[in-house]
């Protein structure tokens, strides 16, 4: 039986006070898209509202990352999937294998307080399945709880979006709050590459987190290498 993963995604399309537009990060979810599509992997979007998805206007800006993006902005049919994600009530966490959150700062903004897509990932956690996140989509992790009270993320070595990235995107004075920070705040043992904005995942055990935008590919091909993995 194919696997399945459950690709999160932001509904935000504001950011602040400064009203900076966002939305998701369009690479992010199409570079794991192709790697798990080319794996013979089944995939559902997720989003806390459900419905439209929208996307961040810098995420199309970026050439070395645009190509996939480029692809499905050109494919009626896989837009259209972005115009109607799943509801976190309508999804049953048994059915599937993974969880990958992706990013864009819209997603700190709607991912980090869901119930329902917390339960999601507590569940999938559970029983044997894989967490993953890319750049701001570990935001989404923050707060997930498991069963026995537990923190997912306490003690485990993860990363995202660094604060010298966040300067470097000039939005450090913009976002709600700061990745690398909040993550250490919450007892995560926090890496990242020497230099910024280069591919750079982290696995342990079961989780699996990419830091910026240019990780996604490498993060949703350890996935893939973590579920195979007996």
């Amino acid at each position: 039986m194919a696997k399945r993963v459950l690709h999160v995604v932001t509904n935000v399309d504001r950011l602040g006070d400064a009203d900076h537009p966002t939305g998701l990060w369009l690479s992010e979810l199409t570079h794991a898209w192709q790697v798990f599509e080319e794996a013979g992997f089944e995939q559902v979007l997720v989003s806390p509202t459900g419905g439209a998805v929208p996307l961040d206007p810098r995420s199309l800006a970026f050439p070395a990352l645009e190509a996939t993006a480029k692809a499905w902005q050109a494919d009626a049919a896989r837009m259209a999937l972005l115009r109607r994600t799943a509801a976190p009530a309508q999804i049953d966490a048994g059915d599937f294998d993974a969880i990958l959150y992706a990013g864009g700062h819209g997603a700190m903004v709607d991912l980090p307080s869901d119930a329902g897509l917390q339960r999601l990932a507590a569940s999938i956690w559970e029983h044997g399945g894989v967490v993953a996140s890319v750049c701001h989509g570990v935001t989404g992790l923050l707060d997930v709880t498991l069963p026995d009270g537990s923190s997912l993320i306490a003690g485990k070595r993860l990363t995202g979006f660094s604060s010298t990235e966040e300067r470097l995107a000039r939005l450090a004075d913009v976002v709600p709050f700061d990745v690398e920070t909040a993550l250490r705040e919450r007892g995560a043992r926090y890496a990242k590459a020497v230099l910024p904005m280069v591919p750079y995942v982290v696995t342990d055990g079961r989780l699996v987190t990419g830091q910026n935008p240019a990780s996604a590919k490498a993060t949703a091909k350890r996935v893939v290498e973590v579920l195979a993995a007996p």
